[in-house]
C-alpha cells in the first residue's frame, strides 16, 4: 500500500509541479539515492568477482566527465554494459576474458559505422536508468513473490506513464528559474528520446518534463522504502551519517552554484548507474526466466493432461 501511495503522490507531484519536481528531486532526493545505493552494492560486492573492478568503474565515470564527444561517451558506457553483464555471469575467468575481448573487438568494429551511441549516452543513464530498469525490478519483484498487489503495481506504473503522455501536465511554472535549470541540464533527453520514438523535433515541455519528473521521483523513493532490501538497520552508524552529512553537502553546493553542484550530481549519478551495471544485468536475466517459466508451465499441464 505504501508503495502505491508514494506512486500516486509523485504522478500527482508530476502534475502539480512538472519542471519544479524533476530538479528538486534530483538535487534533494537524489545525492541520498545515490550514496545509499553505493553503499548497499559495496556490502555484496558490486554482484561482481572483485571489488576493484567497480573502482574501475567509477574512474572510467570521472573519466567521462572529461569527455565532450557523445559518440564516444555512448560507446564506453554500452561498453561498460556489456562488460559488466559478461562479468557477473561468467564464473571462470578465462572465460569472462574471452567474452570481454570478443566484446572489445565487437564495440571496436561498430564504432568504424553510423550507430547511434550518442543516444545511449544520453538515455541510459537518465531516462532508461530510472524507468525501464525501475519496470524490471518491480516486475521481478511480483514474480518472485507471486503477489497480485505486486503485479497490480506494474500495471498502475505504466498506467501512469501513459496518463502523462497522453494528458500532459500544464506548462505553468511555479518557480521559472528551476524550469530553466531543467531545460539547460536535462533538455537534450528530448530530442534522444524522439529520435528512438521517431517523433522529430520532440521538445522538452510539460509532456516530456512530467514525464521524468514522475519516472525520477518514484525512481527515488521506491528504493528508499525497500526497507528489507536495505535493511537500514544493518548499515553501520558512521556510515549512515557519512551519506547523510554528504548528501546535505551536495545538495548545499547546488543551492549554492547550481553549476558546480550539478557536475558534482552527475558524477555522483553516473557512478552509482556504473556500479549498478551488474545488478542490471542480473535482473534482465532473472526477468527473462521467470518469463520463460511462466510460459512453460501452461504448456507443461496441458501436456501432463
Amino acid at each position: 500500500m505504501l508503495h502505491l501511495c508514494l506512486l500516486l503522490g509523485a504522478l500527482a507531484l508530476a502534475y502539480l509541479l512538472p519542471f519544479e519536481l524533476l530538479v528538486l528531486s534530483y538535487t534533494v532526493l537524489g545525492p541520498a539515492h545515490y550514496l545509499t545505493e553505493i553503499s548497499w552494492l559495496h556490502d555484496r560486492k558490486y554482484f561482481l568477482p572483485h571489488r576493484g573492478i567497480a573502482l574501475l568503474l567509477a574512474l572510467t565515470a570521472l573519466g567521462a566527465m572529461f569527455m565532450a564527444d557523445q559518440f564516444q561517451l555512448g560507446l564506453l558506457i554500452a561498453f561498460c554494459f556489456v562488460a559488466c553483464a559478461v562479468l557477473a555471469a561468467v564464473r571462470s575467468r578465462l572465460a569472462g576474458l574471452a567474452f570481454l575481448v570478443i566484446a572489445a573487438l565487437s564495440f571496436a568494429l561498430l564504432s568504424r559505422f553510423e550507430v547511434p551511441f550518442g543516444l545511449v549516452w544520453v538515455l541510459l543513464p537518465t531516462v532508461i536508468h530510472v524507468s525501464v530498469f525501475t519496470l524490471i525490478f518491480m516486475t521481478v519483484g511480483a514474480f518472485k513473490s507471486r503477489s497480485r498487489m505486486q503485479f497490480a503495481l506494474v500495471g498502475i506504473y505504466l498506467v501512469a506513464i501513459a496518463v502523462i503522455v497522453l494528458l500532459p501536465p500544464s506548462s505553468r511554472t511555479v518557480i521559472p528559474l528551476l524550469a530553466e535549470i531543467g531545460r539547460t541540464y536535462f533538455g537534450d533527453i528530448a530530442p534522444a528520446l524522439g529520435s528512438v520514438l521517431g517523433v522529430p523535433h520532440l521538445t522538452f515541455d510539460a509532456r516530456v518534463t512530467g514525464l521524468l519528473s514522475f519516472v525520477y521521483t518514484y525512481h527515488y523513493l521506491n528504493w528508499f522504502i525497500k526497507a528489507d532490501v536495505i535493511r537500514w538497520a544493518a548499515v553501520p552508524k558512521p556510515r549512515l551519517a557519512a551519506i547523510a552529512v554528504l548528501s546535505l553537502a551536495a545538495t548545499g553546493l547546488y543551492l549554492y552554484n547550481y553549476v558546480y553542484g550539478f557536475l558534482l550530481l552527475f558524477l555522483l549519478s553516473l557512478t552509482h548507474v556504473l556500479l549498478e551495471f551488474p545488478l542490471n544485468s542480473i535482473s534482465i536475466r532473472q526477468l527473462g526466466a521467470a518469463i520463460g517459466g511462466s510460459l512453460r508451465r501452461p504448456v507443461r499441464a496441458i501436456a501432463e493432461r
